[in-house]
């Protein structure tokens, strides 16, 4: 009898397997994620700093700064919480996956259902995630000069 249970165990080692390893690629998307939203807060805190009266010149692009960076804080932050939601969703099929064997269950379908929304949830996330990166690069602008495209003097 204890030969089948650990055998059962095992098996269900090798099933929970392959979402331990999405969970690792979560936990490095997260990484990933939370150092770009401390790049920016840290950037909009420094614009915060500097920050001129209405009369100055500058004003108007520090205000239109500020608000692309707001932008990619929401959209970051939304990609956080979906990625980490996805990774919770996917603890639970794991843990699901030792209870319905230890006790003997069979809910088969809904931890399918669970994974396919931890899936949805990642997915949800890497979009926002591509928002974010695509404000990122329209907002930025090298000027020409510095470029050098034109012939030298």
């Amino acid at each position: 009898m204890s030969e089948i249970a650990v055998s059962d165990i095992a098996h269900t080692i090798q099933l929970a397997l392959a979402p331990v390893f999405l969970l690792t690629g979560i936990a490095g998307l997260l990484n990933m994620l939370a150092g770009r939203l401390a790049r920016v807060v840290d950037r909009a805190r420094k614009i915060e700093g500097a920050f001129t009266p209405l009369d100055d010149p500058r004003h108007p692009d520090q205000v239109a700064e500020l608000r692309i960076l707001d932008r990619r804080i929401a959209l970051v932050n939304m990609a956080i919480l979906l990625c980490t939601t996805s990774a919770v969703a996917v603890c639970v099929v794991v843990a699901a996956l030792f209870v319905a064997s230890l006790a003997g269950l069979g809910f088969a379908r809904t931890m399918a259902g669970l994974f396919v929304f931890a899936m949805v949830l990642l997915i949800a996330g890497l979009c926002f995630f591509l928002g974010e990166i695509r404000i990122a690069v329209r907002s930025i602008r090298i000027r020409d000069e510095l470029l050098e495209r034109g012939e030298r003097p």
